[in-house]
């Protein structure tokens, strides 16, 4: 149970960290005209809007269960399976806390008509992306390195 338990944590946080890591080392996207880029921004935030909250939560369950599991076994993997759990609910804070608002801007715009500052809430979004990407990749690791224990 311990094992299905953990590899589903891992496979999850992996797909998220994955698709995280591919929106940022797409160059193609930064270099898209407003326009197309903020439709771009539209269409991922409905599939993101529907996926993610599923994908995180469930994840995030898998992943106290194996803290849970881990701690009768003691040892560096408990302490590394509580640090990538520390980690994924950053990212959900910082996700609901501020991409979140940044979405629901980007969706509220008229792609042919973009404000005046639309750029702006562009280099917000894709620094506060690259933050929670890091904190998404280094839990993905420690729940690697906790396998390996």
């Amino acid at each position: 149970m311990f094992e299905a338990v953990r590899t589903g944590a891992t496979a999850l946080l992996g797909v998220f960290a994955g698709g995280l890591v591919f929106t940022a080392l797409a160059p193609s996207l930064r270099s898209l005209p407003g326009p197309a880029y903020v439709r771009y921004w539209q269409t991922l935030n409905a599939d993101y809007g529907r996926a993610m909250p599923v994908l995180l939560l469930t994840c995030l369950a898998l992943m106290a269960a194996t803290c849970v599991m881990a701690y009768s076994r003691g040892g560096p993997g408990f302490w590394l399976s509580v640090g990538a759990v520390v980690l994924v609910v950053a990212v959900i804070v910082l996700t609901v806390t501020r991409l979140d608002a940044l979405n629901r801007l980007a969706d509220s715009w008229n792609p042919d008509l973009l404000p005046v500052d639309w750029a702006r809430a562009r280099a917000e979004w894709w620094n506060l992306h690259l933050v929670r990407t890091a904190m998404a990749v280094a839990g993905f690791l420690l729940l690697l390195l906790a396998r390996a224990r």
